[in-house]
């Protein structure tokens, strides 16, 4: 099946939900799913894989994920030493976006994880410190709910965007680029299919290119993925479906042409699937997006 899209039950006035210091197993976790909101990830303790986008991460203590919204995602946690982490989904309008005249913004790291395709930074000792007490903060203002807790978890969740934006600072070049799990030929494939998703390839080619049986090729996609080459490349179409139409003024005919549908009854029918809104409906949100 394809990624299912994550719900969330916040109310509308306040999109900000907390998974803290959850300990899953491989039996716990959620299949391949993405969302609207953006979701930080920190690890106390435990090991395993987070596939995030087109790269499988090792997962262990003192980690943090970045993901942006509508990015395809799945942890895969070890079987013996499970994994326990804090998760915060919010939507970016519930930050705001005033940067006083400088060039900061607190979705900063969002948008730099976005064009490096690097979601996981391994953080400094300083850092984790910091950020298990504003995570903290965050819960206990949740599990209070006293007079103005809300305003409390967001001014709790800048602070954190603000320290995450200082413990990148040093660390711009783009050549960057944290440890990484999975066989090298994996690693290239996937970001082959990003680059040709448009392309009409087939689990055969993908082999090929990848020196190895399409027995052997589909079998460790779906370990490493959670999806087959077919569920894999549809999602990554809509998710560059969502772009083109938050990005661009093409029509939605031509932007199904762009990403790989040749039937425009086949993409309104896939994307409402997947997206859980028409293609239509979806572009009106612009003006509510960052």
């Amino acid at each position: 099946m394809n990624p299912i899209r994550k719900t969330f039950n916040s109310s509308s006035i306040f999109p900000f939900d907390l998974a803290y210091r959850d300990t899953k197993s491989s039996q716990s976790e959620l299949p391949d799913h993405l969302h609207d909101w953006h979701e930080l990830v920190y690890i106390y303790s435990g090991k395993g894989v987070f596939f995030i986008d087109q790269t499988l991460y090792d997962m262990e203590q003192g980690n943090l994920f970045l993901i942006p919204g509508n990015t395809i995602h799945r942890a895969f946690p070890d079987r013996d030493t499970p994994v326990t982490s804090t998760a915060v989904f919010f939507s970016p309008i519930l930050i705001g976006q005033n940067s006083l005249g400088d060039a900061f913004s607190y979705l900063d790291p969002f948008a730099k994880s976005s064009k490096r395709k690097s979601y996981k930074l391994e953080c400094s000792v300083s850092f984790q410190q910091r950020s298990q007490l504003l995570l903290d903060d965050i819960h206990e203002e949740m599990q209070a709910k006293k007079y103005g807790y809300r305003n409390a978890i967001i001014l709790g969740l800048q602070r954190f965007l603000l320290e995450l934006s200082r413990e990148l600072q040093p660390n711009d070049p783009p050549d960057t680029r944290p440890s990484t799990s999975g066989p090298l030929w994996m690693r290239e494939i996937l970001v082959y299919i990003d680059a040709h998703i448009a392309s009409n390839i087939g689990l055969s080619a993908l082999a090929r290119r990848a020196s190895v049986s399409p027995a052997h090729f589909s079998r460790v996609f779906k370990q490493l993925t959670g999806m087959n080459v077919t569920e894999y490349m549809t999602t990554k179409r809509i998710i560059h479906a969502m772009e083109l139409l938050l990005e661009t003024d093409h029509n939605v005919s031509y932007i199904a042409s762009m990403c790989g549908f040749e039937s425009l009854p086949h993409f309104h029918r896939v994307f409402k699937k997947i997206a859980g809104i028409t293609p239509a409906a979806y572009k009106s949100k612009t003006h509510i997006m960052p």
